[in-house]
């Protein structure tokens, strides 16, 4: 049962970073979020989050929730951790406008499923 807490409580952290960077796009322009410097770490920071409350997702639970590739997900955190000097801001902007709405689905619908 622990565990299975513990993978809701990593569920409320994803939806809580891209609620930040929604919140960040409905504020600010693209060009102000990726020529900022504070804007557009503070993007790199949420899915960064995303990444890594992905990986402690149990391994169990991205199993059987296979419609998201978890895999890239955690990559994607890595490389924005460890080899943050190859940063490309339009990979940034394609993640935040296609591939974050995209998850935020199945996010949700994993979420509710635990209520």
């Amino acid at each position: 049962m622990r565990e299975h807490s513990r993978d809701k409580e990593r569920l409320e952290h994803i939806l809580d970073a891209i609620k930040v960077i929604e919140n960040g796009l409905g504020t600010y322009s693209k060009d102000e979020l990726l020529n900022n410097p504070l804007l557009y770490y503070g993007l790199v920071k949420q899915i960064e989050i995303i990444g890594e409350a992905a990986n402690l997702l149990t391994h169990e639970y991205r199993e059987s929730h296979t419609e998201v590739n978890w895999r890239p997900i955690v990559a994607m955190r890595n490389v924005l951790v460890h080899d943050y000097i190859h940063i490309s801001k339009e990979m940034l902007w394609a993640t935040i406008t296609q591939d974050i709405p995209a998850l935020k689905k199945h996010i949700n619908r994993y979420y509710q499923a635990f209520e």
